[in-house]
């Protein structure tokens, strides 16, 4: 007697999706907006932060671009910006042919470039210091003292400055005629002037950019010098074998920053710090376009001149960012 054959299973009935029950899209196959609503919906805290920062810089930053306008235009004050007559290249033609504008890119240039110079090494130099520090109540000791004067405002620091290096009432006047000797006038002097100005910088903002290459010290693998000690490596090894690689990609992105705003220092020590005997080199675009717009009322060749100064800026960081990224591979993007 033959066995009957196995019967094959049926197969499984195809599920009805229920019409209450929503249908899961791959993510794949979303919309750029379904996208951007699912994201929102999942980390709306997150973009609710970012609403402030945003409303600051499009009102502040990017609102007053469309003014730029005024560059090419004739502009009155009564007319508007933009019922004023277009000018052409006319203001932009005033700047170029001013027998001053030279002597101001060069003052900005050098006086741009020698803060760079001086202010992009010591903070490094400080940070790898007080990262060998093996006792904690100094290091934080020293990290105080050298971050606290960020906080002072610049016009308390030029007050400082003022009260110290005055011809005759100042500190260092009354030390020279202790000892006999004719103080240097050192706020008079337009050779003091650059020096005056990026050594108080330097003092003032050293330790606040040391806790920038502080955080990137703190993040490098520590398997790294476990591995530098079992090679036998000094202290000196180690710093320039795994802590300078560790934060070489933070300091050229901080290179990068200082070098594509060269042309715009700051406006308002270099004003405080200016008078009519060192106007020689410390008379900049920043302080010129104040003067030329503000109190001379001349606005269209003031904005060409800032226009100019922007334009120069922006090139000045993509060009150093593409080399940058060609010598050490780090960029800003």
């Amino acid at each position: 007697m033959t066995s009957a054959p196995p019967v094959a299973p049926a197969p499984p009935a195809a599920r009805v999706p229920d019409a209450a029950t929503p249908r899961r899209v791959p993510r794949n196959r979303l919309t750029l907006a379904q996208r951007w609503r699912v994201a929102l919906r999942r980390h709306w805290q997150l973009y609710l932060l970012t609403v402030l920062p945003l409303a600051y810089f499009v009102i502040f930053k990017y609102v007053p671009i469309s003014n730029a306008i005024i560059a090419f235009k004739d502009y009155s004050p009564v007319l508007g910006v933009w019922g004023s007559p277009w000018s052409g290249w006319a203001n932009f033609a005033s700047m170029l042919q001013n027998p001053v504008f030279p002597t101001l890119v060069q003052n900005t240039l050098l006086l741009s470039g020698y803060a760079i110079l001086a202010s992009f090494p010591i903070p490094l130099i400080l940070a790898l210091a007080l990262n060998e520090v093996r006792h904690r109540w100094f290091q934080k000791t020293v990290q105080m003292v050298t971050y606290a004067p960020y906080f002072i405002s610049t016009v308390v620091v030029v007050s400082m400055l003022i009260l110290i290096m005055a011809p005759r009432l100042g500190v260092l006047s009354q030390v020279f005629g202790f000892f006999g000797v004719q103080s240097p006038d050192f706020l008079g002097d337009p050779s003091y002037f650059r020096h005056i100005y990026v050594w108080s910088d330097v003092w003032q903002t050293a330790g606040y950019s040391a806790v920038i290459y502080m955080a990137a010290l703190s993040g490098i693998d520590p398997s790294l010098y476990e591995a530098a000690k079992v090679d036998g490596a000094s202290r000196l090894r180690k710093i320039w074998h795994v802590d300078i690689p560790g934060i070489m990609p933070t300091a050229m992105i901080v290179l990068i920053l200082s070098v594509g705003n060269i042309m715009s220092i700051g406006f308002e020590k270099v004003f405080l710090l200016q008078n009519p005997l060192n106007l020689g080199q410390s008379e900049i675009i920043a302080t010129y376009v104040y003067k030329l717009g503000i109190l001379n009322a001349d606005f269209g060749t003031a904005t060409a001149v800032g226009l100019f100064n922007s334009v120069i800026n922006l090139v000045l960081l993509l060009v150093v960012n593409w080399v940058a990224k060609r010598i050490s591979g780090s960029g800003l993007w």
